[in-house]
């Protein structure tokens, strides 16, 4: 492989063509060498825009050229487990978007099909754990300096009402909780550093798209709580106050950060007052993909885990069924 990533993306994605594919082409050891549409003209206008050698008319052409070796899939919700397989079989390593699935059981086929090629590197896309703004709050957790960690508290909205939009389509994972939700369950679960002993919600369901558009959320570790409130029918917003028993960390945009703009952070500790820390300008797009490629020519192990994966997936479905239910559910 000479020391650099060939990467291949399935589909022309928004997220794939605006966001992560300019960031792996910022990568130090790797660039984006091929996508695929299902319609040939919509890759090749793509690869002219963003200067890409190969533009394939299917994803299994794409799979079959010997010189792509990592997959990045921005497919729809419903496509992430059957296409990450076929890439497995192809022999190439991937980075799928989350949620990593439709369900948990689909989550853990995949696991158990990426066990049976250890040499092929697999992750699910939750970009934010590469930036240094939840790396710093992590280590300040961990470090105690506010304290034991008691409360994660988020906020993540935006506003879309489009029928035609896959977020709003029920049949093939739609939804607040499949698309941002998964967002503050693992955060939580990062900062906490375990898994949460039950969960209750609810959710606001849309009667024409049959979706969840608001979910509130409590999830208890034990004691220590992590609450959110995500949708897709409300004002954009987003932030996150973490907080401990002598201190807070408040980050301003704990999802989409700017790739061009420097990250806030603020922390408070004890009787000091709230100091603003900013974060380098960088990608986290970018920092994501140099992971992959130093974990796929390094062997350096990746911070997702497929069973870090699974366990997300998990958490979403305790939410509906909770909904369902009024109850609380417990997680094994």
């Amino acid at each position: 492989m000479a020391g650099t990533v060939n990467w291949g993306v399935l589909s022309t994605a928004k997220i794939g063509t605006e966001k992560v594919i300019p960031a792996i082409q910022q990568c130090k050891r790797g660039s984006v060498t091929a996508i695929a549409s299902r319609n040939e003209q919509t890759a090749k206008a793509a690869a002219a825009q963003l200067d890409i050698e190969k533009a394939y008319g299917d994803y299994e052409s794409l799979l079959k050229d010997p010189d792509i070796h990592a997959i990045y899939i921005p497919l729809p919700n419903h496509m992430h487990v059957p296409w990450t397989i076929k890439a497995l079989a192809a022999g190439k390593h991937v980075l799928c978007e989350k949620p990593v699935g439709l369900t948990a059981d689909e989550a853990v086929q995949l696991r158990d099909v990426a066990a049976e090629s250890p040499e092929l590197v697999v992750m699910e896309a939750f970009m934010y754990r590469f930036h240094p703004q939840w790396q710093t709050a992590k280590q300040w957790v961990d470090e105690k300096t506010i304290g034991e960690l008691l409360s994660v508290n988020t906020i993540f909205s935006y506003f879309n009402n489009d029928a035609g939009n896959i977020r709003n389509m029920a049949n093939i994972g739609g939804g607040g909780l499949m698309d941002i939700g998964c967002y503050p369950i693992s955060q939580a679960r990062y900062l906490f550093d375990r898994e949460p002993a039950r969960i209750v919600a609810s959710l606001d369901i849309d009667p024409d798209f049959n979706v969840d558009r608001v979910a509130n959320a409590i999830m208890d570790f034990n004691g220590a709580m992590a609450t959110f409130t995500c949708s897709t029918q409300m004002h954009p917003y987003q932030r996150v106050n973490i907080l401990g028993t002598t201190g807070r960390i408040e980050i301003e945009i704990p999802v989409n950060a700017h790739p061009d703009k420097p990250a806030r952070v603020w922390l408070e500790s004890g009787d000091q007052a709230a100091e603003e820390f900013t974060m380098p300008v960088t990608d986290q797009y970018t920092l994501q993909a140099d992971a992959m490629a130093e974990a796929i020519l390094d062997g350096v192990a990746l911070p997702v885990s497929l069973d870090d994966a699974v366990n997300n997936m998990r958490a979403i479905e305790a939410c509906v069924e909770s909904h369902h239910n009024g109850s609380w559910v417990t997680l094994q």
